[in-house]
């Protein structure tokens, strides 16, 4: 049984913050989990989810991965910018060029997302999340294509994007140079095994697709009978936990 993607995940120094105004931004409803954490659920079956978890670690640096928001029109993305900056995003300047015709912002914790131009055939039909668009390698493509069972949909100049086979979200890689690995991420994935499947099994296989354990003095469980904090081939950390 192979793991599915559950959450894209963000450490938040202020989850309630932060999930209000990811949830404003794109209509997502939200929920309070256990320890802090806040989820905005998905709005259509099978679909995952986005946590913000709460952590005090400071930011160091750019994130690796960021949202590309779609635009129907370009009304739609002039008022999907408004919506943000008036929900506390700020506008950035990361080098764009005014005729790239998208524009980046960054949430109130510094997270940087991009709302693109209508008219992208690229992310037509995604949703309004078209991309998690990440700064990774070709082999690191190769590695969450075999990990998820999502197809590879863009495979060139050593950039890679996969997408789940019931469409949605795509997850592209925009090959070399790569940024240098600094800290831990801010923005990570989390995968989910069923609860009766055999989670040790998923673990191992992720492990001999490239994968590492990150925490390997915790025991087979990670410490806690069905949760692994492990790394793809590129040094980004993820989690594989036991769904209840």
């Amino acid at each position: 049984m192979t793991s599915q993607l559950f959450a894209i995940c963000f450490h938040a120094t202020r989850p309630e913050d932060l999930g209000r105004f990811w949830s404003g931004v794109l209509g997502w409803e939200s929920a309070g989990g256990p320890d802090g954490d806040v989820a905005l659920l998905p709005p259509r079956p099978g679909g995952f989810r986005i946590r913000f978890l709460p952590d005090r670690t400071p930011r160091a640096g750019r994130n690796r991965g960021h949202f590309d928001l779609t635009s129907a029109s370009p009304e739609e993305q002039r008022r999907t910018v408004a919506k943000a900056l008036g929900l506390g995003g700020t506008d950035l300047d990361v080098g764009q060029l005014p005729e790239e015709g998208h524009v980046v912002l960054a949430d109130p914790e510094g997270n940087e997302f991009c709302v693109i131009a209508a008219g992208n055939t690229f992310l037509a039909d995604t949703g309004l999340i078209g991309a998690l668009a990440c700064d990774g390698t070709r082999e690191v493509g190769y590695f969450w294509s075999r990990a998820l069972r999502w197809p590879l949909v863009w495979d060139q100049d050593e950039e890679t994007a996969i997408q789940s086979p019931d469409g949605g979200t795509k997850i592209t890689w925009g090959g070399p140079p790569v940024a240098p690995h600094t800290g831990t991420n801010r923005l990570f994935l989390e995968l989910a095994v069923p609860a009766d499947a055999d989670w040790q099994a998923e673990v191992d296989r992720l492990i001999s697709l490239g994968a590492t354990r990150a925490d390997a003095g915790e025991g087979p469980s990670g410490g806690d009978g069905g949760r692994a904090s492990m790394r793809d081939p590129d040094g980004n950390e993820f989690s594989v936990r036991r769904t209840r």
